[in-house]
């Protein structure tokens, strides 16, 4: 989850016009955890990020994600502390808000 994340953020940053960082350059950490049964599997999780924004800041988001029996995953940020379904370039554009819904797979 950490790298999908990480390379939206990157796509993002460049959709809204903002100075290009590299993906390895957020740090991103995932810390997750079942939200009933095992602590292993599909399922529903809950996902925390920690990572450094733009300007270096550290940021915290919550992902709940769905994981099916592959291994690959809906993630669906918790609140609007990611913005809504789509963002306001520095322009007046609207672009789709990459960090909103996204999909990925853990390595399995």
């Amino acid at each position: 989850m950490e790298s999908t994340f990480a390379n939206l953020v990157a796509v993002q940053v460049s959709w809204l016009k903002m100075p290009a960082m590299m993906p390895s350059e957020f740090d991103v950490t995932a810390s997750c955890r079942r939200v009933a049964g095992s602590a292993a599997g599909s399922g529903e999780w809950l996902c925390r990020l920690r990572w450094l924004g733009p300007d270096r800041q550290t940021l915290r988001d919550t992902f709940d994600l769905v994981v099916t029996t592959d291994g690959c995953y809906t993630a669906t940020a918790e609140g609007e502390q990611l913005g809504g379904l789509s963002l306001t370039t520095r322009d007046g554009r609207a672009v789709r808000n990459l960090l909103h819904v996204f999909e990925g797979c853990f390595e399995t």
